[in-house]
């Protein structure tokens, strides 16, 4: 395991910068965007153009990779995300940011494709359980750290642009200099969107809902404690404590999914969720730290709604079926993340901040309902036939979902592997 990792850090000091550059960026824009005192309801249009470019950047950045190299691709994309960073402070035009927001969407998918694609590339059947962990808490973690790095400058200054584009562009070195053999990436296909939720609704409208939520939080957190009157530093705080909360609870949670019938554990998440947004909402910023402790649990659980969607409609799934599956879940998921920042704002901007948790919790309560209902019509998969519950994280491409460990679709030449591993090292 240790060799195996030793082959890939250049990955996943990539990764690292990457994705900590990114969050920063996305924080600090909503800070900005709130000093200018921008309206929330165009702050939402604003900053939901990132997840539609994400989305269309999952769909067809691989005809890109194909047509260039990885390698090369890599350095398209972060470099149009590095620009893109800079071109910010220039002009604080809302029509221009939306641009600059579709793109940084469509890079860092870009991006994300080609290094997930190495990821698989490295994968066994007998390591991929193991690397699908390491990447996903390697991300969590650049993510929450990416947002105390807004401490380092002034939001409303061009310096913290400047240091963001400087992290998406150091994210180049490593994977630039790197003797690995570009994998070959293959288009994971999708079930019909109507298809899965005939089959499997309440996995679907899990992670439909769950992308409404972490888009808008994501998106809006940052306006919301800066509506709310916190500063910069307890802002960036703020957020990293609402990513590793996210990642904390995501481990537990797959006990109680192993050991109780999904569905009702997903009502019952979903329920102590919407609760947990109204005390949000009704509480505010009077008491920081039980704000902090709050949102922690509100996006802890929220976040958490993916993978057991996730393994909801994999229960349902024969075992040729599971990635096409996930694939389309990835694509519920972005649709969620581009309805979220939107409806949420326009209610920020009607009822203040506390609007991003009233809609929230209202979200939350249709799912519950909706699943609620589901229970009692359709029928349940016993507990002993249940798949494994494996902790996922929807921030990623459909290529990361090759190598979950439930998939035994997944067939690897670890002589192959081994070779690639060695030449690498």
């Amino acid at each position: 395991m240790t060799r195996m990792v030793a082959s890939l850090s250049a990955l996943i000091i990539s990764i690292i910068l990457l994705v900590s550059g990114n969050a920063f960026l996305t924080t600090l824009l909503g800070i900005r965007l709130s000093i200018e005192q921008i309206e929330p309801s165009i702050i939402g249009w604003v900053l939901v153009c990132y997840s539609i470019g994400f989305v269309l950047g999952t769909l067809y950045v691989q005809k890109v990779i194909a047509r260039v190299g990885h390698i090369r691709a890599f350095a398209v994309f972060a470099a149009l995300s590095a620009v893109a960073a800079l071109v910010y402070p220039i002009s604080v035009t809302m029509g221009l940011w939306a641009v600059l927001r579709v793109i940084s969407g469509f890079s860092i998918a870009g991006v994300l494709v080609v290094i997930e694609s190495w990821f698989s590339s490295r994968a066994t059947n007998t390591n991929r359980g193991a690397l699908f962990a390491v990447y996903q808490i390697v991300f969590y973690i650049a993510a929450a750290g990416g947002q105390l790095v807004v401490n380092l400058g002034n939001p409303a200054s061009f310096m913290p642009f400047t240091l963001a584009a400087i992290l998406l562009t150091l994210a180049l070195i490593p994977l630039s200099l790197t003797r690995m053999e570009a994998p070959v990436i293959e288009t994971a296909d999708r079930l019909s969107f109507f298809t899965l939720a005939r089959e499997s609704f309440t996995g679907v409208a899990g992670a439909l809902i769950c992308g409404v939520l972490i888009g808008a939080f994501y998106a809006l957190g940052p306006v919301y404690a800066t509506m709310a009157g916190l500063d910069v530093t307890r802002t960036s705080i703020f957020m990293a404590a609402a990513i590793i909360a996210a990642m904390l609870l995501a481990w537990p949670l797959g006990r109680v999914c192993d050991s109780f019938d999904r569905r009702r554990v997903m009502f019952v998440v979903s329920l102590v969720a919407a609760i947990t947004a109204v005390a949000v909402a009704m509480i505010g910023s009077t008491n920081m730290t039980l704000l902090m402790l709050l949102v922690g649990l509100f996006t802890g659980l929220s976040a958490t709604l993916y993978p057991i969607a996730v393994a909801i409609t994999n229960d349902r799934m024969e075992t040729h079926r599971i990635v096409a599956a996930s694939a389309t879940l990835l694509l519920s998921y972005g649709i969620g993340s581009v309805i979220g920042p939107v409806v949420m704002a326009e209610l920020m901007g009607r009822l203040g901040p506390a609007g991003l948790f009233w809609g929230s919790a209202g979200f939350l309560l249709l799912l519950t309902v909706a699943t609620g209902y589901r229970i009692s019509s359709t029928w349940d998969v016993p507990v002993e036939d249940q798949e494994h519950f494996v902790a996922t994280m929807p921030e990623a491409s459909s290529v990361l979902v090759e190598i979950d460990p439930r998939n035994e679709e997944f067939h690897a030449s670890d002589v192959v592997k081994e070779e690639t591993f060695r030449q690498a090292s």
